[in-house]
């Protein structure tokens, strides 16, 4: 595997007597599209909120491009190149997805929040928007005011924002989850066509679109990464299978 560009090592988090993340380390060469699957309350959530700086670890490290950024706060790492999405969508529905585009390239080139109304008028970032727009496939909605899109839109306008600010690495937090058939399939290609640009964390239920587009998979149970491997291995995994995958893993092969 080529060098790491994302590289998780030894990485903890505690509430009291309750462990959610549990010595997690793992690594995502660039371009390797990497997913993170297991059952609800696996801790998968809380790993990407610790992978992102939205939440403090315990112990252990996060390297981006060999610079350790384990004490880095949320903005900064954007900074350095880590991007993520949530998995509730994230938008601001008064603004038109051009100009909610437009504010994370602004924020990327570190302009002041005070004029952010105006942020989408100034040409060389509403150049930088469209572009992000186009890449995902929205450029037909740029004028269209965030929150009347189709929930399948607006996740796909959150990759957009995501990508404004110029990420070397995203963090995917759950973005099929509520698309319906249709969506989650232009969901899936539009992150087909980013793999292999980008260094990609997908936490993800739909195990048909993760093995489709995984080059990686580690599955997490009790806060603890119990396999990692290609999809087939990790198909084929008993201890996956009796842990998480069952009759999902089924689905998926079929």
């Amino acid at each position: 595997m080529a060098e790491a560009l994302l590289s998780v090592d030894g990485l903890c988090k505690a509430y009291g007597a309750l462990t959610v993340s549990d010595n997690v380390s793992f690594e995502v060469a660039p371009g390797e599209l990497h997913a993170l699957i297991g059952p609800n309350g696996a801790g998968k959530t809380t790993l990407i909120h610790q992978l992102s700086g939205l939440l403090r670890s315990d112990s252990g490290h996060v390297r981006l491009g060999g610079e350790d950024i384990t004490r880095l706060p949320m903005a900064e790492r954007v900074h350095r190149g880590l991007a993520r999405s949530f998995q509730i969508t994230s938008i601001l529905p008064g603004f038109s997805a051009l100009e909610n585009v437009a504010l994370a390239a602004q924020a990327r080139s570190g302009s002041s929040f005070r004029f952010f109304a105006n942020a989408a008028r100034e040409d060389d970032l509403n150049a930088q928007a469209m572009e992000s727009l186009r890449t995902v496939g929205l450029q037909g909605r740029a004028s269209t005011p965030a929150g009347v899109l189709s929930h399948g839109e607006k996740r796909l306008l959150e990759l957009a924002i995501a990508l404004a600010t110029a990420p070397k690495a995203l963090l995917l937090d759950e973005p099929l989850a509520g698309t319906g058939k249709e969506e989650s399939q232009s969901v899936t290609a539009t992150l087909r066509q980013l793999k292999g640009r980008f260094a990609i964390v997908l936490i993800e239920h739909d195990m048909e679109a993760v093995f489709a587009l995984a080059d990686r998979v580690s599955v997490l149970v009790y806060g603890k990464i119990i396999a990692t491997g290609t999809p087939e291995q990790i198909r084929n995994d008993p201890a996956v299978r009796e842990a998480y995958l069952g009759e999902e893993g089924e689905a998926a092969h079929a």
